[in-house]
């Protein structure tokens, strides 16, 4: 009878034929792999308090162990192992502060990814800039993260303006470049020399050739959206002569793009025009804009769009949007918003801010909470102050049982239950509704 062929009998060999001694594995289980071990660090109320104590030690001795192994890999010959490798340290950064364990290695990791961006195809050169986006979260605004910039940067720039580059690639390395000159830069030439990159990038949505039916969308839209994104970011924190230049130069020039069929762009320019308005009014009480009732008849139409021709999700977004940014032109108001981190809370109070966070919250995903409450730098930039440090009888009142919480989310699914039973009940009086 023959014998069954043995299965991993394919794995993959390295040199004079050699078996590798890393076996390859696909972005979801390197992402598992990690985030294992990182997850539980995300809040205080993560720990259950039924299961056995944890060593911290060890458990971080063996993440690091990991990470030094996906570190490895960024270097591997296969793309896939490569991107894998660099997906596993974005998900490692984005939900744990390891800023000794990069401290020791951030030259290596500044190398692998030049490496990457400079010779990896689309999608390794969009992990690569996400990961250096991460990196200087992690190491804060300090000579070190300047070290960091000063290698990638003209990496970034040089592909940021590469047409033969994928546009994905080129988006990735838009943002990046914003957000790791935010972090680093206090060289104010360096400053304006990016927002200049970028200035030449989303320029060109202003001279497309317009229809019938307004500025059309082009393969390009999606790399002018996060250029403008990008600027808008490095705007914030530009001196008030310089905001008084780009405000002249641009404000008349920006509602054109309010007529892009792109929903992404449109969304874009609107929040733009928003915080435009608020630093003119910050930087002259007497400002005023001359097409001000064009502007706002364009707000207002977007407010309350109703073509059938668009998708609902998408007409819903766009009017909460204008809404909020019909109400900053024409009434300079905003919508103050709560955000919730352990036992803190931060007010967002202005376009400023949102857009801040909205750019940082893109990056870290769900490990946003998490390193507003640990992450000095982000404190810096909100605000917040040092971390709170919360003993182990804190953080012990803070968690609920896990029969509480089955009891809360019963009735809570009961109410809600009820509640759309009514709703839909045929008999029930919607004369009221319209």
């Amino acid at each position: 009878m023959p014998k069954p062929k043995r299965r991993g009998s394919n794995h993959q060999r390295g040199a004079g034929g050699q078996p590798r001694n890393v076996q390859p594995f696909s972005d979801e289980d390197a992402s598992i792999e990690t985030m294992s071990h990182c997850s539980g660090f995300s809040d205080p109320a993560s720990f259950t308090e039924d299961g056995p104590e944890v060593d911290e030690e060890a458990t971080q001795e063996d993440l690091e162990y990991k990470l030094k192994g996906f570190i490895d890999l960024t270097l591997d010959k296969s793309a896939k192992t490569r991107q894998a490798a660099l997906e596993s340290l974005k998900s490692a950064f984005s939900s744990k502060i390891l800023y000794e364990f990069i401290m020791e290695r951030r030259m290596t990791l500044t190398d692998s990814i030049e490496r990457c961006i400079k010779k990896g195809k689309s999608d390794e050169q969009c992990a690569a800039a996400g990961l250096a986006c991460l990196l200087c979260v992690q190491m804060g605004s300090g000579i070190e993260s300047e070290e960091i910039f000063k290698t990638l940067g003209p990496v970034l720039k040089k592909i940021v303006c590469d047409g033969t580059a994928s546009i994905q690639a080129r988006q990735a390395c838009a943002t990046c470049l914003g957000i790791c000159c935010f972090i680093v830069t206090d060289d104010i030439t360096e400053l304006y020399s990016t927002m200049e990159c970028l200035e030449n990038i989303f320029t060109k949505a202003y001279q497309r050739d317009r229809d019938t039916n307004g500025v059309s969308s082009t393969p390009n839209t999606m790399l002018h959206v996060s250029a403008l994104l990008a600027w808008t970011l490095l705007l914030t924190i530009c001196p008030m002569n310089e905001v008084k230049k780009k405000i002249e130069m641009h404000l008349h020039k920006l509602p054109s793009l309010l007529s892009c069929d792109d929903l992404n762009m449109r969304i874009a320019a609107g929040e733009t025009l928003a915080l435009l308005f608020e630093l003119a009014r910050e930087t002259d009480a007497d400002f005023f804009y001359e097409d001000m009732d064009l502007l706002t008849e364009k707000l207002r139409a977007l407010a309350t769009d109703g073509n059938k021709h668009r998708a609902k999700v998408d007409k819903r977004k766009q009017r909460s949007v204008f809404r909020d940014v019909l109400r900053a032109v024409e009434e300079r108001d905003f919508p103050t918003e709560m955000v919730k981190f352990g036992p803190e809370r931060m007010y967002i109070d202005c376009w400023v801010k949102k857009q801040t966070y909205e750019t940082f919250k893109e990056i870290l995903g769900s490990g946003m909470q998490y390193h507003l409450q640990s992450n000095d730098f982000l404190r810096n930039v909100f605000e917040l102050g040092p971390p709170v440090m919360l003993d182990a009888a804190t953080l012990k009142t803070m968690k609920i049982s896990r029969f509480e919480r089955h009891l809360y989310n019963s009735a809570a699914f009961k109410a809600r239950t009820k509640a759309r039973s009514k709703c839909r009940d045929k008999r029930a009086d919607v004369g009221e509704f319209f």
